[in-house]
């Protein structure tokens, strides 16, 4: 029996969660992968540890601060180093055969990009490239031959149930939601939170800024402007359902009244391996799905009062053009400023629903450098409601 090159990949956004967890999946199948590079935000000392167990051919701290301690850290390795966001983008397009996107926010954008434009297989953690830049990069990917494969776990679980050679026969997807650490709470308590609170989410972990996307709902409203651009669907076709235990993941409702749903134990490695693995499937450590034990799960409509964003989310997806690029950046600044206190959870929604309307006259972005400039922009303008 011949044995098999092992698979190139790249993680861009290796010290965080998704990344912590792809990194967990590649070391318990030795062989079978070759890491040729790894990034990290700031995190250098995990960095190093994971460079040292990993040997990739290059790691990369975005933050140039760190360069002199990674430098150090990877002495006579033979790891090349570097820092920077451009040297970010220089690992994306290390040739690499599969890339994790896993950078949070749309600092993941460029990089992402870089990989899509060599025509890797990217496994996609990260909503805000196609939220900011949803077109820009469909476009990209259908030019370079591209392949992205979804691994937020409602994304992954539509992609595992969808019949792609019959899309005329899908009535809808439908996306689901725990509905976060404030699902019933009173308006006046939410008003209270703190970030300490919106981080400790019931079912997942996560880090902080999609963990605070979460408890607002604005997670789901960014997902539901990456499922319009992944599975072609317009925003009236994509339902979000509050599912409180996090077992089905998603669901496809079909023309003929069938749905179809993929579930499991919340536990982000089981979307992972199966990118990691398509077109095939790979053994994951995930907790067994045990429904008799769990007895009930529960399902209700999301709460339009309580949870704003998901409003504006789809009045950015409906207004097109540059509104979706908008509506990231201001929500990138206001769950910040929540988390260094600067603000209050509620909030959060009031500054991106104000950004929205002080920029409502802005263009559709022509390009990258236009995306960028309109990201700035809102950034800026969310800022003075801040």
């Amino acid at each position: 029996m011949v044995k098999s090159e092992p698979l190139s990949l790249t993680i861009l956004g290796a010290t965080g969660s998704i990344g912590r967890s792809t990194i967990d999946l590649v070391t318990r199948n030795p062989g079978r992968y070759a890491v040729e590079a790894l990034t990290g935000a700031n995190n250098v000392e995990l960095l190093i540890e994971q460079a040292l167990a990993l040997k990739p051919k290059l790691a990369v701290v975005a933050d140039p601060l760190r360069y002199a301690a990674l430098k150090k850290g990877l002495a006579g390795t033979g790891i090349a180093c570097a820092s920077g966001p451009e040297a970010v983008v220089e690992a994306a397009s290390r040739p690499a055969r599969w890339v994790m996107s896993a950078i949070v926010g749309a600092a993941g954008l460029k990089p992402t990009l870089a990989a899509i434009e060599r025509g890797a297989v990217i496994g996609l953690a990260n909503k805000e490239t196609l939220v900011s830049a949803g077109d820009l990069v469909m476009a990209a990917v259908k030019r370079a031959g591209a392949t992205l494969l979804p691994v937020d776990s409602e994304h992954s679980a539509i992609f595992q149930v969808l019949d792609g050679a019959q899309m005329e026969a899908v009535e809808k997807i439908i996306l689901t939601a725990s509905g976060g650490p404030f699902r019933t709470f009173s308006l006046n308590r939410m008003g209270q939170v703190t970030p300490e609170e919106a981080v400790a989410h019931p079912n997942w972990s996560m880090g902080a800024k999609i963990s605070v996307d979460s408890a607002t709902m604005m997670n789901k409203g960014l997902e539901l402007i990456e499922a319009h651009h992944l599975f072609g669907l317009p925003e009236d076709r994509i339902d979000i359902l509050v599912h409180p235990q996090s077992v089905i993941h998603s669901l496809v409702a079909y023309v003929d009244g069938s749905v179809l749903a993929q579930l499991g134990t919340p536990d982000m490695r089981t979307p992972i391996a199966y990118a990691l693995a398509w077109p095939k499937r790979m053994a994951a450590p995930s907790a067994r799905l045990d429904l008799a034990e769990i007895a009930t799960l529960t399902f209700e409509a999301p709460d339009p009062i309580r949870f704003p964003a998901l409003a504006l989310a789809r009045r950015a997806l409906r207004s097109g053009g540059g509104a979706p690029t908008i509506l990231n950046a201001a929500n990138e600044v206001a769950v910040q400023r929540f988390l260094d206190r600067r603000i209050g959870f509620l909030d959060i929604a009031r500054i991106v629903e104000r950004t929205l309307d002080a920029l409502a006259a802005a263009g559709a972005p022509a390009g990258l450098d236009d995306v960028l400039a309109l990201d700035a922009e809102a950034r800026r303008v969310a800022l003075t409601f801040a």
